[in-house]
C-alpha cells in the first residue's frame, strides 16, 4: 500500500520502482518528538547523503486525532514550505490505513528500503538510539552505492 495522496513536491513512485535507497518518515504535525527531532534529521540525514536517496514523509492520522483534509492540507503545505521549508515530496494518510498496513508503531516512524523495494529497517522513535542506528544504516547503503 502507498500514497496517492502527495500535498507537497512530485509525488513519489512506490519503494519497489527506485534505483537508490530510500527512507519513509511517519509523522504527524501534532507530534512534537517529530517536529522537533525528527524533521531536522531527516533534513540533516538528506544534506549529508545529497541524491543518495529516495525520501518521503507521510503525514498519519494513525495515533493521532483524524481532521478532515481540508483542514490538514493548509498547515501541512505551510509547514512543509514556510517553516520546514522540505526538499522531499509529503503525502497524507488521513485515515491512518497506510501506517497500519506498514506496521507503524507511532510517530515518528522510520521504514528504510533497499533499491528495489526490500524494507531493511523499520524504527520507531526520534531519540538518540533511532537516529545512531538510522545514520549508520543510511552510511552504509550510501557507501555501497
Amino acid at each position: 500500500m502507498w500514497p496517492t495522496d502527495f500535498v507537497w513536491r512530485e509525488p513519489l513512485p512506490p519503494p519497489g520502482a527506485w534505483t537508490r535507497p530510500g527512507i519513509v518518515m511517519f509523522f504527524n504535525l501534532e507530534c512534537p518528538g517529530c517536529i522537533a527531532r525528527g524533521v531536522p534529521f531527516l533534513k540533516r540525514l538528506v544534506k549529508e547523503h545529497d541524491g543518495l536517496l529516495e525520501v518521503l514523509m507521510i503525514h498519519t492520522s494513525y495515533g493521532h486525532r483524524r481532521y478532515p483534509r481540508e483542514q490538514v492540507v493548509p498547515q501541512l503545505t505551510r509547514f512543509a514550505e514556510s517553516f520546514a521549508r522540505l526538499p522531499f515530496p509529503v503525502a497524507l494518510d488521513l485515515d491512518g490505513e497506510i501506517a497500519v498496513h506498514h506496521g507503524v508503531e507511532g510517530t515518528p516512524h522510520w521504514l528504510v528500503f533497499a533499491p528495489g523495494g526490500e524494507l531493511l529497517r523499520s524504527i520507531y522513535g526520534s531519540q538518540d538510539n533511532a537516529q545512531t542506528r538510522l545514520g549508520y544504516l543510511l552510511d552504509e547503503l550510501a557507501q555501497a552505492a
